[in-house]
């Protein structure tokens, strides 16, 4: 069943207890009745609970409750029907028997009634009378004056909307007002789990993070002060070029021995390591029988330490695209030629 915003505002209501006790027994209804609903109000009360938990009871003053019980008070005396003191009608004036007037002197005398005729019933006295008329309320009529101005009658304003909306705008203000207390505390609750979990409960505090973290023991760099070199040669076992890196600034030295390029070609250093994907150009070597380069400052040492060095002819100028275009036709190994300083023990002090 899908629920309107005013069934969640509800619900979120019931949980919050601020409704009346009308709107709760509704709400109790729909909970027996649809437990869809009732799992809403439950989802609510957990959601709102812990707000509970980060307040704690205060009590109030002695002066609130002499105001809710005079408020009560108040409340019962205006909802009590009026006495019957007041519905009373004003007490009716006596009614005494007029006397009988007695016959003039001067006027014609009625002709007796016929001895057949019957008998008027002889007049009561005043005390008989008033047992009869007594109890008989004769409303007095009287003719609308026509010189009195009525005043038209104001329609009545049907105020049944604006009710429902008071209500709505009620509800919706309490809803805010508890989604703001419930960021509210849990930004206070994210605040203190990052700084100061400590002061939290057992179960709020954030779970340890535990980070594993895996050293790598690396080989054994190029020291640097030491020096190194590599002698590279070709099949027939003659030395072609003599490479040397220093090792506190990994910029090396190509040194011409015996190899004299192709006309049109060039000679080009590669770097050659199993842990790079293909072989790295160091450039080319120049004509000159020394050429320098600060290249291998961008690799690691252990990368550095234990690669293999070959030369490869090439087009002139070197490679087009980066990649060596035939085999290598020199190739060597660096080896230590100069060991690293050691600190120098201090003199012993003289005695």
């Amino acid at each position: 069943m899908a629920y309107t915003e005013d069934h969640i505002a509800l619900a979120a209501e019931y949980a919050l207890g601020t409704l009346d006790s009308d709107e709760r027994a509704q709400v109790e209804t729909m909970m027996a009745v649809d437990p869809a609903f009732a799992d809403i109000v439950q989802a609510w009360a957990y959601r709102l609970g812990a707000l509970n938990q980060m307040v704690g009871s205060v009590e109030p003053r002695p002066v609130v409750w002499e105001n809710i019980r005079s408020e009560i008070a108040r409340t019962a005396l205006a909802q009590q029907p009026p006495s019957l003191a007041d519905d009373v009608p004003p007490p009716i004036p006596s009614v005494e028997a007029a006397p009988p007037q007695a016959p003039s002197e001067q006027g014609p005398q009625p002709e007796p009634p016929p001895a057949e005729a019957e008998q008027p019933e002889p007049m009561r006295s005043g005390s008989d009378a008033i047992g009869d008329i007594a109890p008989v309320f004769m409303p007095q009529v009287h003719a609308p004056d026509p010189h009195v101005v009525r005043t038209p009658q104001v329609p009545i304003a049907d105020d049944s909307n604006v009710i429902d909306l008071e209500s709505r705008v009620k509800r919706w203000r309490s809803i805010a007002s508890a989604v703001g207390a419930l960021a509210a505390a849990l930004l206070v609750t994210l605040s203190l789990q990052i700084f100061l979990p400590d002061a939290l409960p057992g179960a709020l505090r954030p779970a340890p993070r535990i980070r594993t973290v895996e050293v790598k023991t690396p080989a054994a760099p190029l020291t640097a002060a030491a020096q190194y070199v590599a002698l590279l040669q070709g099949q027939a076992g003659g030395p072609a070029f003599i490479l040397t890196i220093d090792g506190a600034t990994k910029n090396f030295t190509v040194r011409k021995v015996g190899a004299t390029p192709e006309p049109g070609k060039s000679f080009e250093l590669w770097l050659i390591s199993d842990k790079l994907p293909r072989p790295r150009s160091l450039g080319v070597i120049g004509a000159s029988d020394f050429t320098a380069r600060p290249l291998l400052a961008s690799y690691d040492s252990e990368v550095v330490n234990g690669a293999t060095y070959a030369v490869t002819v090439e087009q002139a100028g070197g490679s087009p695209d980066g990649r060596p275009t035939s085999s290598p036709v020199f190739s060597g190994k660096l080896i230590e030629t100069v060991p690293p300083s050691q600190p120098q023990a201090p003199a012993p002090a003289k005695k």
